[in-house]
């Protein structure tokens, strides 16, 4: 059983980077065909999609975020990593980890959320 846990700060200042982590445990991040996503979901809103890390390494981030954001993994550790810079209270939100597979062409697993307010 694949389990994601999200770790980080949950209180950032504006104007401060947003650095969050996800454990991986129960299976490989280098697992072929997965792509290790980000995603948020700010109060009274639907979800966002921030970008992933793919199995092979690359990256892709949602436009709207991509001069801000920067995803990136460690293998030794299992683990990805966003990085959300020069943050506003627009990017107060829960931040989600999810697992998305080419297999079946959507998310089979995620962590729990992790509530990230940005407030000086």
């Amino acid at each position: 059983q694949v389990q994601l846990q999200e770790s980080g700060p949950g209180l950032v200042k504006p104007s401060q980077t947003l650095s969050l982590t996800c454990t991986v445990s129960g299976g490989s991040i280098t697992t072929n065909s997965y792509y290790w996503t980000w995603i948020r979901q700010p109060p009274g809103k639907g979800l966002e999609w921030i970008g992933y890390v793919a199995y092979s390494g690359s990256t892709y981030y949602s436009p709207s975020l991509k001069s801000r954001t920067s995803i990136s993994r460690d293998t030794s550790k299992n683990q990805f990593t966003l990085q959300l810079s020069s943050v506003t209270p627009e990017d107060t939100a829960v931040y989600y980890c999810a697992s998305w597979t080419s297999s079946i062409q959507g998310y089979d697993y995620w962590g729990q959320g992790t509530q990230v307010t940005v407030s000086s």
